[in-house]
């Protein structure tokens, strides 16, 4: 199946993009996979303006952790699957073990097990996901360990991926 990854910088319209990928692929079984957690209310507003800009089209499914799980349960009944986005979803698997030396164990787990369900997809699936290494190096361990984990994670899904579109400034740079 055809497997697209969306990937830009912050508001480079990465999202919007894949919306309208997605909306040129399927009609009435379109799927939207969201990793968000809302932690705040200035969240709870983006996720407000992602969900109008998405319309009434669109089925969520909230899986802020088991996206691999998510795609094979949906994707037989789905036109297309949209992820949005994997730099939520790196955040949320180290969440889940920040205590522990375990969270790359997790992260690595749970990539090979979205690697697997993109590759047996049964419907096109596109992924939306932050460019983290055009940026500085961040100042603290933490956030240098947030970066690379997304840049790992970027880069297995790339390799992976059929087509990877790099969004600047709103402008879409077919990249594979």
């Amino acid at each position: 199946m055809n497997t697209t990854l969306v990937i830009g910088g912050c508001r480079s319209g990465k999202s919007s993009h894949a919306l309208h990928l997605a909306d040129r692929i399927g009609n009435d079984r379109k799927i939207f996979l969201a990793t968000c957690i809302p932690r705040d209310d200035e969240m709870h507003q983006r996720v407000s303006r992602h969900q109008a800009e998405r319309g009434t089209g669109w089925t969520a499914v909230e899986t802020p952790i088991f996206v691999s799980k998510a795609i094979r349960e949906f994707g037989p009944n789905a036109d297309v699957l949209l992820v949005d986005c994997l730099t939520l979803w790196v955040s949320n698997l180290m969440m889940e073990q920040a205590d522990s030396d375990a969270s790359q164990d997790l992260l690595a787990a749970q990539t090979c097990r979205l690697i697997e369900s993109l590759r047996a997809a049964t419907c096109p699936v596109i992924l939306v996901t932050n460019e983290v290494g055009a940026g500085i190096v961040p100042d603290n361990p933490l956030a240098r360990q947030f970066r690379d984990a997304v840049g790992h994670v970027n880069q297995q899904i790339a390799d992976c991926a059929d087509q990877v579109i790099w969004m600047v400034a709103g402008i879409p740079v077919k990249i594979k």
